[in-house]
């Protein structure tokens, strides 16, 4: 695995000394970003094999016929697997698979993963690329990891230097002004029989609205509100958020509407290793979106970065033609629909701080280049062994541009069973036209909301 690390000797010195503060880039290393380096940081040339080609922009408009509200057509429809890797063909490939894929080839005889041709389709508006250079040299992590200072709107550490400037670039990537989405979560039991949980979710993404400032900001990144719909017997209760920046200095603040009781309540525990809403004990508050919340737990590795073989461009799993039913099957999703290639992803390694609690002991995260988004996790217990294995099947939502994940996929390899969150293939998908303020997310609103 060494062997196909991109080593060089600044990240030999980040990995045996775990810097815990970052320091600006140079003059003449900012001035690389939209040359040979893309506006957001990324390689912009392609590799040497030819794999993985040259950064070109991205997808920047839809297709012709599009409508917003659309499930968005597979730009690269026309496209045919490349090669499959299963447990037979395994040796040949595990040197460019995360330690969780191997993990399930290993454990799940029709696990497939079908390679595609790569297509760096990442983009984002112009005025997210002209804030990330303008804060390149600005931008540093504050309270031992806890926040990030001197940033706005655009991506703090374009050129990391250290893992947390990598997890805040995640944390603080580009996902729109505001958006709502109407989703599915399943949790199949070993037989393949579920049931479907539906939200409404909403999103204000404070950090990332125009013309924002740093008083507008108020230390609240982003506005969210989750409402259940379905079943019956769930629906009605929703969640509020003000997600703000540093949480060791004011924790993340959170409501909750009982429908059966018609109040409102503060929901202080709805953070870190808590469990996720309806998830069946299956994934933690922090795993929702990859990893969101306070990064202060862990301590953060940066190992470097490698081209290996990740969820993306999957349509496919966003199609409106495609049921729920053809996605969910027992013990794993239906590969036949996942699409994978070759991509360039920053390597994380978090370990826990010492006298701190997670159910995670450890994790290492995928970070793609082209966009700050997590692609894959691996999360392990306490004994050190693999547990859980996280992905996000992305697309890019080109109306905005912004790419995203369609479907986040968290299997338990000691349960045998998985979580499947955001299926949006049999209603609606996102919708980024909304407009909305801080002053829709107040906690007074939730009950004129709530429905029994």
């Amino acid at each position: 695995m060494i062997s196909n690390l991109i080593h060089t000797a600044r990240w030999a010195v980040v990995a045996l000394v775990a810097l815990p503060l970052s320091a600006a880039p140079s003059e003449a290393d900012r001035a690389r970003l939209g040359k040979d380096l893309t506006p957001i940081g990324a390689e912009r040339a392609g590799n040497a094999d030819g794999s993985i080609p040259a950064w070109t922009g991205g997808i920047t408009t839809p297709p012709a016929g599009y409508k917003p509200g659309d499930h968005h057509p597979d730009p690269y429809a026309g496209d045919a697997p490349l090669y499959t890797v299963t447990a037979a063909s395994l040796a040949g490939h595990e040197g460019k698979l995360t330690a969780g894929h191997v993990a399930l080839l290993k454990a799940y005889p029709d696990y497939a993963i079908s390679v595609y041709p790569t297509h760096r389709s990442a983009a984002y508006p112009a005025r997210i690329y002209e804030a990330t250079a303008a804060i390149a040299g600005t931008a540093r992590v504050a309270n031992e990891g806890a926040n990030v200072e001197g940033a706005l709107v655009g991506i703090p550490f374009p050129i990391p230097t250290t893992g947390i400037e990598v997890i805040w670039n995640h944390l603080l990537r580009y996902r729109g002004e505001a958006a709502v989405r109407l989703i599915g979560q399943a949790a199949p039991q070993r037989n393949g029989s579920y049931s479907i949980v539906e939200f409404e979710d909403e999103f204000l993404f404070n950090y990332t609205r125009p013309n924002v400032t740093a008083a507008d900001l108020d230390n609240v990144l982003l506005f969210f509100k989750q409402a259940v719909t379905a079943p019956a017997r769930l629906a009605g209760s929703i969640l509020l958020v003000h997600e703000t920046m540093d949480q060791v200095k004011e924790p993340r603040r959170a409501w909750v509407y009982n429908a059966g009781q018609r109040r409102v309540r503060r929901a202080p525990n709805i953070a870190y290793d808590a469990p996720g809403t309806a998830a069946d004990g299956m994934r933690t508050t922090d795993q929702f979106d990859m990893f969101n919340g306070a990064p202060d737990r862990y301590q953060w590795q940066l190992v470097g970065k490698r081209e290996l073989i990740v969820p993306y461009n999957s349509y496919r799993l966003h199609s409106g033609s495609v049921k729920y039913s053809d996605i969910l099957k027992p013990l794993h999703i239906n590969q036949s629909l996942a699409r994978y290639e070759v991509h360039r992803v920053w390597v994380v390694d978090a370990t826990l701080k010492p006298g701190a609690s997670h159910l995670y002991p450890r994790r290492t995260f995928y970070i793609d280049e082209d966009s700050w988004q997590i692609l894959a996790v691996d999360q392990y217990d306490s004994r050190g062994q693999l547990w859980r294995v996280s992905e996000a099947h992305c697309i890019v939502y080109y109306e905005v541009p912004l790419f995203w994940s369609t479907l986040e996929v968290h299997t338990d390899l000691l349960a045998g069973r998985y979580l499947a969150i955001g299926l949006d293939n049999e209603g609606k998908t996102y919708d980024y036209s909304i407009k909305r303020v801080p002053s829709d997310y107040v906690p007074d609103s939730l009950r004129r909301e709530g429905v029994r």
